[in-house]
């Protein structure tokens, strides 16, 4: 192997640095992951290429994107990175008690219904362990991204995936403040919707989200009207109870609005069940003992 492509003892940090940039586009995002100031990342990003003889990145004031040789170097480094976190995960098994970090990708809304009775729950079980939990509304690779597993609604989860239910089959909600309900009245039937004041969800992928029902055999999904679409259903959430419109909730987060009276429940005999929460993670893979361990504590239904 010539000189200048070799990675002596001691260099492999850089390899690190350049997949995080890659995946992050964000010097200071991908300097905290890795663990070096950000002064130091820069450094090592300059030493690989210098080492290697190519420009990896192409820089600007705003932005940061692989060129054309850092596409190629990383398409071959990236697998031997992770196959050398696998085998260490994998020596590290060999102790008794789970230990160190499992990188897990989650939805927000069901990162916070998870954070207490899992995720909070599993740390103080096993004191070793340490989470990296990062939040998006996008499914992402889970592989290619370098995540030991994920938390989604089941029919979300990619087919080629492991996964354990964790909690309770999901039902929704189209609720609204009082104000709003008397002012507007109390859809009966799904198309009723169309002539009332509505908080629409757009999801990730930038398609607006149209509510769903079945009752019996009559299946109907309603692209309803918005005085307000957002992205984000706590927004939407927030949004109902200040009187914005109806909105379509997971039920799980406003049972106390509805319970205590700030929120108006309507067209519940219209509302299906779903798959709820799944711990997902790569098939064929052999799990490190922490995810074992989250597998096993996320299967006893804590919620």
């Amino acid at each position: 192997m010539p000189k200048s492509a070799t990675i002596p003892g001691g260099r492999l940090i850089e390899v690190e640095a350049a997949a995080a940039l890659a995946r992050l586009r964000n010097f200071r995002a991908a300097a905290a992951e890795v663990g070096l100031s950000p002064t130091a990342f820069s450094r090592s990003i300059a030493a690989l290429e210098g080492r290697l003889g190519v420009q990896l990145f192409a820089r600007t004031t705003r932005s940061v994107a692989l060129t054309t040789a850092g596409e190629g170097f990383l398409a071959r480094a990236q697998p031997a990175l992770r196959d050398l976190h696998i085998a260490m995960t994998d020596a590290m098994d060999a102790r008794d008690e789970p230990r160190g970090m499992l990188r897990l990708t989650c939805a927000l809304g069901a990162a916070r219904r998870l954070l207490e009775p899992v995720l909070l729950a599993f740390l103080r079980a096993y004191p070793e362990m340490t989470i990296d939990l990062v939040t998006d509304a996008r499914l992402v690779d889970i592989v290619a991204d370098e995540f030991d597993a994920g938390f989604r609604v089941g029919d979300a989860v990619p087919r080629d995936m492991a996964k354990i239910a964790v909690g309770p089959l999901l039902r929704s909600a189209v609720v609204a403040a009082p104000a709003i309900a008397e002012m507007h009245g109390i859809p009966r039937d799904p198309k009723d919707l169309l002539s009332l004041p509505c908080v629409r969800h757009r999801r990730a992928t930038g398609a607006i989200y149209a509510w769903e029902f079945l009752r019996g055999k009559d299946r109907r999904a309603i692209d309803v009207p918005g005085v307000l679409t957002v992205d984000d259903a706590g927004l939407a959430q927030q949004a109902a109870l200040q009187g914005a419109g109806y909105a379509y909730l997971a039920r799980w987060n406003i049972e106390e609005a509805i319970a205590s009276g700030r929120l108006v429940s309507a067209l519940e005999e219209w509302l299906p069940e779903g798959p709820g929460l799944c711990l997902y993670y790569p098939q064929g893979r052999h799990p490190s003992a922490g995810l074992r361990a989250l597998i096993a504590f996320a299967g006893e239904g804590l919620f």
